[in-house]
């Protein structure tokens, strides 16, 4: 169903600095760029929210009927330590390191970040491109550049020219920077530097005889810059104009800002309608770190593992922890928010294997068709997730209404419910029930089934003691005990 067309979606785009209605280049069709990792290390938890924010973009484009062509790109060489224009290579440093072959820490890596994404129910990308693979495109790149006299050449190395560039574009407008407040605030050139100017920055590096990943080149061996893979990646698989670029806030400068330089320099054209960018994420209300060791991996949540956690969470459970904020704002990550978000992640589960047991009446006291357009009016403003959850928390509201009586449900308003539900919580959040999620709720459900048994047989024994013990040590743990005509049944608070 082509729900496209009928939709008012809105997005924050960070090239203009407001929202603005959304409009593909071609009917019905999405082209979407992400930056994604420099495999030298295992993906951390800021960068799985990056990559989750645009699977949950991803997700729901596909839900409107969009044909959605999302590339995500592999950086496998060419990123230097600190995002500087010298030093040396990250991946080709860590193989040093551990005495292996550059390439054999990319496998490792990668196959570390496909497995992390999987267990967060990612979907995959229609492309995944690798920047060692398009070596070709981008020395044709910067052939363009230099022949549009943007770059220059020096002693093996092409260095794309600010300055220049600037007199008749604008550097610094997706950031919102002025080259002659950057030029102000920089240090002037060391002696040895090749580059004409500070602001300068690398499209093709001269490889020193040291630098083991190395590619022939018209200017001699050597290896590409960091933000020209992007481009060429991008502009190859999407065109020289394309619908949405996406990535980390910390790309923007330079990253973004010399891609779209880099594609303005070589095709004449601004390359991207829509800019987004993800924010961070905390980690008890300070920026995670190595050194200071406030810092957790995926695997250390889902073990139970770091010490910072008292329990071990489900990658569904942190998922829908991400999901409850915007993606454009910060979010921190401790112990007692996974605590909530699985509290509440399991009364949402609750509320859903509730609804096909829900007794159906000629009319519904609640109007599901608007609360509907409600969830749908939370996407549509800037994918607003923890919006979309407020009103999927209102509709479980309604369900233990109708469970208990209060309330009634027309059998379409519970078929429109369920699909609703559905739609959302799996489809779009990306949420899941069948594997750890599910078994989780099972495994609750039974040891509180059996809670209410024994209850039972210390009631029917007069053992009020007992029973009182049991109902106030489940309060305490935010399961609450109801008693009906029909029996004991319980919900988690």
């Amino acid at each position: 169903m082509q729900l496209y067309k009928t939709q008012h979606l809105k997005v924050y785009n960070s090239l203009t600095g407001q929202k603005e209605p959304f409009t593909s280049i071609h009917e019905g069709a999405i082209g979407m760029y992400v930056c994604g990792p420099t495999v030298y290390s295992n993906v951390h938890l800021g960068n799985c929210r990056t990559f989750m924010s645009f699977d949950m973009i991803f997700r729901y484009f596909k839900h409107l009927g969009y044909k959605v062509r999302y590339v995500r790109n592999i950086t496998d060489a060419g990123h230097l330590e600190n995002d500087a224009e010298d030093g040396e290579d990250k991946i080709a440093k860590k193989a040093r390191l551990e005495r292996i072959e550059p390439m054999e820490v990319v496998q490792r890596y990668t196959v570390d970040f496909h497995n992390i994404l999987q267990k967060f129910n990612f979907l995959p990308p229609s492309i995944e491109p690798t920047a060692t693979g398009h070596i070709i495109e981008q020395i044709e790149i910067i052939k363009e550049i230099l022949e549009k006299g943007f770059a220059y050449e020096v002693n093996g190395s092409v260095y794309f020219d600010v300055p220049k560039f600037n007199e008749t574009h604008n550097y610094g407008k997706l950031s919102g920077r002025k080259l002659e407040d950057m030029i102000a605030n920089t240090r002037e050139l060391a002696a040895q530097d090749d580059k004409h100017s500070p602001q300068d920055f690398a499209l093709w590096k001269k490889a020193e005889p040291q630098h083991i990943m190395r590619w022939p080149s018209p200017w001699g061996d050597g290896f590409p810059g960091w933000h020209l893979e992007c481009t060429a990646m991008s502009t190859k698989y999407l065109g020289e104009t394309f619908d949405i670029h996406g990535g980390g806030m910390d790309l923007k400068f330079p990253h973004h800002e010399c891609e779209i330089a880099q594609a303005e320099a070589s095709n004449g054209v601004s390359p991207v309608n829509y800019w987004l960018h993800a924010n961070m994420l905390t980690l008890n209300g300070k920026k995670m770190a190595k050194s200071t060791g406030n810092n957790i991996l995926p695997d250390e949540i889902f073990s139970g593992t770091n010490p910072l956690l008292s329990k071990a969470f489900t990658p569904t459970v942190v998922r829908f922890f991400m999901m409850q904020a915007h993606y454009t704002s910060i979010l921190d990550l401790s112990n007692d928010a996974l605590l909530a978000s699985e509290k509440g992640f399991l009364k949402l589960m609750e509320a859903l294997n509730t609804i096909h047991k829900l007794e159906t009446n000629s009319s519904s006291d609640f109007d599901f068709n608007a609360w509907q357009q409600k969830c749908y009016d939370a996407m549509n403003d800037d994918f607003n997730t923890p919006t979309l959850i407020a009103h999927l928390f209102e509709a479980v509201k309604h369900i233990n209404a109708i469970k208990e009586g209060k309330e009634s449900i027309s059998e379409m308003d519970k078929a429109l419910l369920n699909n609703t539900f559905n739609a959302f919580i799996f489809d779009i959040l990306g949420l899941e029930d069948k594997n750890d999620a599910n078994s989780d709720t099972d495994k609750l459900s039974g040891v509180v089934a059996l809670l209410i048994q024994l209850r039972k047989e210390a009631r029917d024994n007069k053992d009020f003691a007992t029973s009182d013990i049991i109902r106030d040590q489940l309060a305490e743990l935010g399961i609450q005990l109801k008693d009906g005509k029909e029996g004991t049944t319980f919900s988690v608070l």
